[in-house]
């Protein structure tokens, strides 16, 4: 490995995180040429000129949108991102958004702060009737994603009296083991939204859920029903809920993403993307992050990344190799072949793949000679091979 790994920062990163970096292994900033990493945030890189220098990218934060991933897939660089370190934050949101949207805080606030005269106290009285609201107790809220922050918000609207109904066809085996007994499960979006009086997202923003709320979709929703949207802009087709508030067939829309369509508009609300905006979250996100694209400069490991198998093998050497190849079969027989052809004995190996690529891990007894590398390297299929022998 190089003395000192270069980490370029595209936004600004909680210091709990850049911390994470010791000065004599890392040099860290805004302004590093040649970075061996980067770490962002919501800085978009589709239109960036990527340095070829560039080994791991992290996002402090679950979404990667904002990253060209198949790019850096085929570049052999894993994208990491920090799922679940934001959810309590995103949680919080959105209990504050159904409180907002059942007890109509926000047209009472309007209201209120438009009062003047000496007689405040009569036009409160006369005036408040309009912004009656409801509990949330006895209430069912219809959740559409079982990740990280759909469990949380699950948890706490059951702890609040709240019935739940869930739906999500990806949803892992941990996930389900997490997710509490209460949660009944729905078997289509259609059927979910039905029965639902408010409908929280919770899921990535993909060719497949793009406008997944559209005006087909509304028209199953259950009149009067609340729409919270703190996951992803395009999840929800803005001209259709608009047509749906107006002809009141849902009350109202929260999200996390202003845009020109719904500003200004009775029934909607939209928050300046504040959903993993707190202290806590800022710094959960970049420490996970830190420590995630650490390990994996250094040693080669790999956990939460959107596009690379994970893989965590502990060091039984100081000499490693880390190999990204192509998914394709006798890979491993043609780089254990390598090793041997120069006299390397592998003391121990991991191998994963995920769809087309796929990684290795080779412990190895004694120092791989250049030769070693460079032969592996030409190995077709084979997208990248690092030495990270430890200091």
């Amino acid at each position: 490995m190089p003395d000192r790994l270069k980490i370029l920062t595209l936004n600004s990163i909680s210091p709990l995180g850049l911390e994470r970096f010791p000065d004599s292994l890392y040099q860290v900033g805004p302004k590093i040429d040649s970075p061996d990493a980067i770490l962002l945030r919501s800085f978009k890189m589709h239109d960036m000129a990527i340095p070829e220098s560039v080994l791991a990218i992290g996002r402090a934060g679950a979404g990667t949108n904002n990253i060209p991933v198949a790019k850096m897939t085929t570049r052999g660089i894993p994208v990491f991102n920090t799922p679940g370190a934001n959810a309590n934050a995103v949680k919080e949101l959105v209990l504050a958004a159904m409180l907002m949207g059942a007890r109509n805080l926000i047209p009472a606030i309007k209201f209120a702060e438009n009062l003047e005269g000496d007689d405040i106290g009569r036009q409160v009285e006369e005036g408040k009737k309009a912004y009656a609201g409801a509990e949330l107790p006895g209430h069912t809220l219809g959740i559409i994603g079982l990740g990280a922050i759909g469990r949380l918000v699950a948890d706490a609207a059951i702890r609040l009296g709240m019935k739940v109904r869930g739906y999500d066809p990806e949803i892992t085996v941990d996930a389900a083991w997490s997710l509490p007994s209460q949660v009944m499960r729905a078997h289509s979006v259609e059927d979910l939204l039905k029965g639902s009086d408010f409908v929280s997202l919770h899921i990535p923003l993909l060719d497949s859920t793009k406008n997944l709320i559209d005006s087909k979709r509304i028209a199953a929703m259950k009149n009067g029903a609340i729409l919270l949207n703190f996951a992803r802009e395009g999840i929800v087709d803005e001209d259709a809920v608009i047509e749906a508030i107006q002809s009141k067939k849902i009350k109202s829309y929260i999200c996390d993403f202003p845009s020109e369509k719904l500003a200004h508009r009775e029934g909607i609300v939209a928050l300046p993307h504040l959903g993993a905006s707190t202290r806590e979250a800022e710094d959960n996100c970049a420490i996970m992050v830190s420590n995630q694209i650490m390990d994996y400069l250094e040693n080669g490991n790999i956990l939460n990344t959107v596009n690379f198998p994970n893989i965590d093998m502990p060091r039984e050497s100081n000499y490693r190799i880390a190999i990204v190849n192509a998914n394709v079969p006798n890979m491993l027989g043609q780089i254990s072949t390598a090793f041997a052809a120069g006299g390397i004995n592998i003391h121990n190996m991991a191998n994963k793949s995920r769809g087309e690529i796929a990684y290795t891990l080779a412990d190895i007894d004694s120092p791989a000679p250049e030769a070693v590398i460079r032969n592996i390297a030409s190995i077709p299929g084979v997208v990248r091979v690092r030495d990270l022998t430890a200091k």
